[in-house]
């Protein structure tokens, strides 16, 4: 018997990249002797991070369509076409068994492609609220795994599978690591400490924020764990002088910085809130308002309205941040209640519960 061959399609920002790597390392788990192939946007950040984990990848010439009016969106239907061509010779050179799209531009064209030369398509949606391309491609798919309730508003209610987000195997056992995580980021033991994400790309707003309120922090007997994002680290890394803030980039021993943390302020993108279901830690989720159909506050209400986070949008950061996080802070039952609840929430066996509907379509096959 031939090795099975999967195409894996996700990118743009590391809420699509992660899971569909960890999907395809079950997958290789699985099957030893499969063949992997990624495809995702040329320039985005997927053509870095794939080949760190050991994946082939190739490129699309897409982009998204710019909410505002742009010369950009000019070009869009050309690079749809000229996506659309190319992964048509994708699909009959290296011939799947099983196409997987975890979101992104380039998911969008491959999958259509993939679907109409009738190959099993399997699509996971991350957010609670649907984006338009797993919406367009949602008839053609043969399964739709999703990581919250009620996506039937969005979705054939026959191909929907509820599995949770995958998240880093790493995640899995933090509880046992404090410690580790302590010593690793020579953090001193006798403060309480803050983890500050802004997602993979960092951001602005979460950023100017921490800048202005690192007396607020230190006063209140606080370190700071904080990655700002490549973009904005020059920026801030003066702030290192400090005993008590540690500025990074990027955090690569995320376990290790998820056990240290007593508190989190993060964004909601989809896998920043299946990892901090995941962790257990009082969350402060500012989401950002520039993204499509405003998903990332969406995100944030569903854990929310379970009690198990706090939500707090941009727009009133300036005037609410201090009083409602020095309110957590010093409401230790809140946050053993906020912790204990977002816990419920987490989905730790979300990648085998995908790789299992994978399975069906190559037993269908």
């Amino acid at each position: 018997m031939k090795p099975y061959k999967f195409i894996l399609s996700g990118g743009g920002t590391g809420g699509h990249i992660y899971p569909a790597i960890a999907i395809a390392n079950e997958l290789k788990a699985r099957h030893p002797q499969a063949c992997f192939l990624f495809v995702g946007a040329q320039d985005r950040m997927e053509m870095q991070k794939v080949p760190k984990a050991g994946y082939e990848i190739e490129g699309l010439w897409i982009a998204g369509i710019q909410r505002n009016l742009s010369r950009k969106n000019l070009m869009f239907p050309f690079k749809l076409l000229h996506s659309l061509a190319k992964a048509k010779k994708i699909i009959k050179t290296f011939n799947p068994d099983v196409v997987i799209g975890t979101g992104g531009y380039a998911s969008a064209p491959l999958l259509r492609v993939a679907s109409l030369s009738k190959i099993p398509c399997l699509i996971q949606e991350q957010n609670s609220y649907a984006g338009i391309a797993n919406k367009w491609l949602a008839k053609k798919a043969h399964t739709i795994c999703v990581a919250y309730k009620g996506m039937e508003q969005y979705f054939p209610k026959e191909k929907l599978v509820f599995t949770g987000n995958p998240v880093r195997n790493d995640i899995s056992e933090i509880a046992s690591k404090k410690e580790e995580g302590q010593n690793f980021f020579q953090l001193k033991k006798d403060k309480k400490t803050l983890l500050v994400l802004g997602g993979s790309l960092g951001a602005k707003t979460i950023n100017e924020l921490v800048a202005k309120s690192l007396d607020f922090f230190i006063k209140n007997e606080l370190q700071v764990l904080w990655q700002t994002g490549s973009f904005y680290f020059e920026t801030y890394k003066k702030h290192n002088e400090n005993s008590n803030i540690q500025v990074h980039d990027f955090i690569y021993k995320m376990d290790l910085a998820y056990a240290a943390a007593d508190f989190v302020i993060s964004r909601a993108g989809a896998l920043s809130v299946s990892e901090l279901c995941m962790v257990g830690k009082p969350v402060i989720f500012i989401p950002s308002p520039n993204v499509a159909e405003d998903h990332q506050k969406k995100n944030a209400l569903a854990i929310v309205q379970e009690n198990a986070a706090i939500l707090l949008e941009e727009k009133n950061i300036e005037t609410q941040f201090e009083k409602v996080f020095f309110e957590l802070i010093q409401a230790e039952e809140k946050q053993k209640l906020l912790s204990q609840n977002i816990k419920k929430l987490a989905t730790p066996n979300a990648t085998k519960a995908i790789a299992d509907e994978v399975e069906k379509l190559l037993q269908k096959k």
